[in-house]
């Protein structure tokens, strides 16, 4: 068997692995899915009307509900991947990865295992999430099935680059507590970007932070491809900084997994 052949099986187990953790513990997958949930039935049902009417839309529940959808959905992202970096600082923490380290299996099949499990119970997370904001009257009705899975390979895509991310904070941090305190900004970000309301309606100092992160392009190509909005140049933008944070974590999170042990 040659080396991607075994790459590919020792993932695949890993992967297995970590599907059977979050299943067999699954309260902290659920914990952080609630907090876009309950954001999303907040904003709809308590601030709907006068959050549309705020933004020029009129009093339109409906019309806010299709706006705050797609920046929820990779809010909902950022709220999966925070339970990753529990989950490698705990694999730290334990001395499960000392114990891999002596084991015949591929060295990078751990992490790998690990980012896409992660990648997995993202998208699952989405579509949850999805569904409830289906059930409360989201429709893209007009987007076409190129526009759909356009919008998929984006979040796919979004997921890779932020679990990356999330491994390498995992792999420096020194507990559990330290990794969700650490990949809280992921939670955190899209709360200063444009998922609730315009970047322009924003005071002068906070729009450059709103402007110039990776949540407002990817929400803005999400808008476009779901709703028809205008995308411009955040599609560009959005898949640039998909790919130079799944580089940059790709490259940290390997480096520091690499790393002997003291």
């Amino acid at each position: 068997m040659n080396t991607l052949s075994l790459a590919a099986r020792d993932s695949a187990t890993m992967l297995r692995r970590n599907l059977l953790h979050a299943r067999r513990y699954p309260s902290l997958t659920l914990n952080l899915l609630f907090t876009p949930i309950m954001l999303l039935l907040l904003f709809v049902y308590i601030f709907g009307d006068a959050m549309s009417a705020g933004i020029g839309g009129g009093a339109d529940r409906s019309a806010y509900i299709a706006y705050i959808v797609p920046g929820l959905l990779l809010m909902t992202i950022g709220s999966t991947v925070v339970g990753t970096a529990v989950s490698v600082s705990n694999d730290m923490a334990e001395g499960i990865i000392a114990r891999f380290r002596t084991m015949a299996i591929h060295r990078g099949s751990v992490i790998v295992g690990h980012v896409v499990g992660s990648v997995v119970q993202a998208v699952a997370g989405v579509v949850l999430v999805g569904a409830v904001a289906v059930a409360i009257g989201f429709r893209a009705t007009d987007a076409t099935l190129l526009e759909w899975c356009a919008a998929l390979g984006l979040l796919v895509l979004f997921a890779t680059a932020l679990t990356w991310v999330a491994v390498g904070l995992g792999l420096v941090s020194p507990n559990a507590e330290g990794a969700g305190n650490n990949a809280m900004p992921l939670i955190l970000m899209p709360l200063l970007s444009s998922a609730f309301v315009p970047v322009e309606a924003m005071p002068g100092w906070v729009r450059p932070i709103a402007q110039y992160q990776p949540f407002t392009p990817a929400i803005e190509t999400l808008r476009g491809l779901l709703l028809g909005t205008e995308i411009g140049h955040n599609g560009w933008l959005a898949a640039a900084w998909c790919v130079g944070l799944a580089v940059a974590g790709y490259l940290w999170a390997t480096a520091r997994f690499n790393r002997d042990p003291k």
